[in-house]
C-alpha cells in the first residue's frame, strides 16, 4: 500500500511540476524573462526559508560560501537562464522532450567527470537519448530558431547541479541547498534585465502566474520527497517519465501546440533510452549489493 501511495504522489509531483513550466510561460508572455528569474528567485527563496524555519532547518552564511555549494549555485544560476528563457520562446511541448534528457546527462557527467562506471549499454543509450534529443531540436532545420539551444543549456546547468550535489557536505540539509540556490538566481534576473533594457510590468496577471508557479513547485517538490521517503526508490523514480506526458498535455491544452512526428519520434527515443539506463542502473545495484552481502 505505501508503494502504491508514493507512485501516486509522483505522478502527482510530476503534474504539479508541469504546471509549474506552464505557468512560468504564461508568465514570460507577458512580462520579461529577468523579471520572471527575479519573482521565482524571491518567492521560491522566501518558501523555502518558511520551510526551513518550520523544520527546525539551519540556514547559516558560512555553508552558502562553501566552495562545493557556490559552484551548484553556479550550476543552478545557468540552468535556470536557459530553462526560463527556453520557456519563453519555445513550445511547450519541445521543452518537454529535452528537459527529460536530464538524467541521460547526469549519467554522462558522472561517468566523464567522477569516474563512475558505465558499460557499453547505457553509452548506447545515452547515445541513442541525445540523438532522439537532436531529432527533436533539429539544428539547421527549417523549424529551428536558435532558442532551442537555451533549454539544451538549462539542462546541462542543472544537471551538473545535480553532480556537484553528490559531493557537497553531508551535513548541509536538501532545504538549505534549495535555498541558496534559489536566491543565487536572483542576481541573473537582475543582470538580464539591465542588459535586454526591459521594463517591469506591473499587470495582476503576472503576478497570480508566478504566484502559481511557486506554490505548485513547492507542492511539487514536497510530493517527490514524501514519495521518496515512503517507498523504495526503484519503485518510484521511473514515473519521473510522466512529466513529459504531463507538460506535453497542458502545451496542447492551454497553448495549443501540436508536436509533429519528429518531436514525438525524439521524445520517445528519449524516454525508452532513459528509462533503460535507470533499469540498468537499478540491475547493477542489486548485483553489488549481492556480492557484498554476507
Amino acid at each position: 500500500m505505501d508503494t502504491l501511495r508514493a507512485i501516486l504522489l509522483m505522478v502527482l509531483s510530476m503534474a504539479l511540476l508541469a504546471a509549474s513550466d506552464a505557468f512560468l510561460k504564461l508568465a514570460s508572455q507577458v512580462a520579461p524573462v529577468g523579471q520572471v528569474m527575479l519573482m521565482l528567485s524571491t518567492g521560491a527563496t522566501l518558501l523555502f526559508v518558511l520551510l526551513a524555519r518550520l523544520r527546525g532547518v539551519s540556514l547559516t552564511l558560512a555553508d552558502a560560501f562553501e566552495r562545493r555549494v557556490m559552484l551548484r549555485n553556479l550550476c543552478e544560476m545557468i540552468g535556470a537562464l536557459g530553462m526560463i528563457v527556453g520557456l519563453s520562446k519555445i513550445p511547450l511541448s519541445l521543452m518537454a522532450a529535452i528537459m527529460q534528457t536530464a538524467p541521460l546527462v547526469v549519467t554522462l557527467g558522472a561517468a566523464l567527470f567522477l569516474r563512475e562506471p558505465v558499460g557499453w549499454r547505457r553509452w548506447l543509450a545515452i547515445t541513442l537519448g541525445l540523438a532522439g534529443m537532436l531529432m527533436v531540436i533539429r539544428p539547421g532545420g527549417s523549424g529551428f530558431s536558435g532558442w532551442e539551444i537555451f533549454p539544451v543549456i538549462g539542462v546541462s546547468g542543472l544537471a551538473a547541479r545535480d553532480l556537484v550535489t553528490r559531493v557537497t557536505p553531508g551535513r548541509i540539509p536538501s532545504i538549505a541547498l534549495s535555498a541558496y540556490g534559489f536566491a543565487a538566481v536572483f542576481p541573473v534576473g537582475a543582470v538580464v534585465l539591465l542588459v535586454t533594457g526591459a521594463q517591469i510590468t506591473t499587470q495582476p496577471v503576472v503576478f497570480a502566474h508566478m504566484a502559481g508557479a511557486v506554490v505548485v513547485t513547492a507542492a511539487g517538490y514536497l510530493a517527490v520527497t514524501m514519495a521518496m521517503r515512503m517507498a523504495p526508490v526503484s519503485s518510484v523514480a521511473p514515473f519521473r517519465y510522466t512529466r513529459l506526458v504531463f507538460t506535453t498535455g497542458l502545451g496542447m491544452l492551454v497553448f495549443g501546440e501540436r508536436p509533429d512526428g519528429w518531436t514525438l519520434a525524439g521524445a520517445t527515443l528519449i524516454l525508452g533510452a532513459g528509462l533503460y539506463t535507470f533499469l540498468r542502473e537499478r540491475r547493477l545495484a542489486r548485483q553489488e549489493s549481492a556480492v557484498l552481502r554476507p
